[in-house]
C-alpha cells in the first residue's frame, strides 16, 4: 500500500503545473548553439553571428555559433536533423541544402521537410549574373546572343547548386547551346577565375559582390529578385528582360530537429521578426542586399514554401538534366 501511494505521489507531481512549468521555462540553462553549416566568414555565419547577440537578449541565456562545414552544407544540416528536439540546438537553414541539393542528388542523408521543425525565413539573397567591368558584354541580350554561336563559360560554386540551377535556365530558356558550365569549390576561386578572364560569367549571390559591382570592377547583367533593388536601380531583373522563371533567390532560415515542443517554436517564432527589425541587423542586412520579406514566413506558410520550391526546383533540374550522384 505504501509503494502504491509513493507512485501514486510521484505521479501527480510529475504532472502537477509546476512540473510542467520547469519543462516549458525554456532555456533554462544555456547555451543555445546555433550551427552555421558553412565556413566562418560567409553568409550563414555573417548573418548568425548578427542574430546571436539579440537571441541571446531575448532569452536570457548565452547563444553561441558554432560552424560545421562540408559537404555543401548537407554535414552541419544533417548533424541537426539528428540531435534533440529540445531547443538547445538550432539551424540557420539555407535553400542550398534544402532545396537545390534536394532537388539535384539522388540520394539525402534527411528529409529536407519532414525532419525539420522550420520556424521562420530570415533573409533572401538574389542572384545575379556577372561579367568582367572591362567586358564588351553590356547587356544580358548580348550575353545571350553570344551564348548562342560560340561557347560562353560560366562559373558556379558547384554542381547542383542554385547557381548551375540558374545557369542552366538560361541555356534552355534562352536558346543557347554553347552556354558552358565550369564548376568550383566555392565562390572565390569562380571570382579570380572571372577576373583574369578564364571564364565568361558567374552566377552568385550578389550578396558578397556590392562593393565591386559599385566599384566598377564587376558589371551584373541582371538580378533575379520579382522588381529591381532600390539600392542598384540600374541592374534590370530576368523577369523585365524576358525570363520569368529565372526569379527566386537564397534565402536563409532559423530550423530545429523535428518534433520541437509547441512553446519553444511559438517563442522563437514570435522573436524572428522583432529581431530582423531592430535597426543595427537591419542596416547590416541592407549592406549586404539581403533582406527580410516584408510580411514574414513563419512556421507552416514556411515549411509549405519550402516543399513549394523543392517542386519546383525539381522539374528545373529535370528539364536541365541536372543529377548529382552521391
Amino acid at each position: 500500500m505504501k509503494r502504491r501511494l509513493v507512485l501514486a505521489a510521484g505521479a501527480a507531481a510529475l504532472s502537477s503545473p509546476a512540473w510542467v512549468g520547469a519543462q516549458s521555462a525554456w532555456p533554462a540553462r544555456g547555451p543555445v548553439r546555433l550551427i552555421a553549416q558553412f565556413p566562418p566568414g560567409g553568409l550563414v555565419d555573417t548573418v548568425a553571428r548578427l542574430m546571436a547577440p539579440h537571441l541571446s537578449q531575448a532569452l536570457g541565456q548565452s547563444v553561441v555559433v558554432e560552424n560545421r562545414p562540408g559537404a555543401g552544407g548537407l554535414i552541419g544540416t544533417d548533424y541537426v536533423a539528428k540531435q534533440p528536439a529540445d531547443g538547445y540546438t538550432l539551424l540557420v537553414s539555407h535553400a542550398s541544402v534544402h532545396i537545390y541539393a534536394a532537388a539535384t542528388r539522388n540520394v539525402m542523408p534527411f528529409d529536407p521537410v519532414a525532419d525539420f521543425s522550420h520556424l521562420a525565413m530570415l533573409v533572401e539573397a538574389p542572384m545575379v549574373l556577372l561579367v568582367r567591368g572591362a567586358s564588351p558584354v553590356q547587356s544580358l541580350g548580348q550575353y545571350v546572343t553570344m551564348a548562342k554561336t560560340k561557347p560562353v563559360r560560366y562559373g558556379t560554386s558547384g554542381v547542383g547548386s542554385a547557381n548551375h540551377l540558374f545557369g542552366e535556365l538560361l541555356k534552355i530558356d534562352g536558346q543557347a547551346p554553347e552556354h558552358d558550365h565550369v564548376p568550383y569549390q566555392g565562390s572565390a576561386p569562380a571570382m579570380q577565375d572571372l577576373l583574369s578572364g578564364q571564364i565568361d560569367g558567374l552566377f552568385d549571390p550578389i550578396t558578397t559582390n556590392v562593393a565591386q559591382l559599385k566599384a566598377g570592377s564587376l558589371r551584373a547583367l541582371a538580378v533575379s529578385t520579382p522588381a529591381r533593388l532600390p539600392a542598384l536601380p540600374s541592374i534590370p531583373t530576368f523577369a523585365e528582360l524576358g525570363y520569368p522563371s529565372m526569379t527566386g533567390s537564397q534565402w536563409l532560415g532559423l530550423s530545429a530537429p523535428k518534433n520541437l515542443p509547441a512553446p519553444i517554436a511559438q517563442r522563437l517564432k514570435a522573436l524572428m521578426p522583432e529581431i530582423l527589425a531592430k535597426p543595427d541587423v537591419m542596416a547590416r542586412l541592407e549592406e549586404l542586399q539581403t533582406l527580410p520579406r516584408k510580411t514574414p514566413v513563419l512556421g507552416d506558410d514556411f515549411t509549405t514554401l519550402i516543399r513549394s520550391q523543392i517542386d519546383t526546383w525539381t522539374r528545373v533540374a529535370r528539364r536541365a538534366k541536372v543529377e548529382v550522384i552521391a
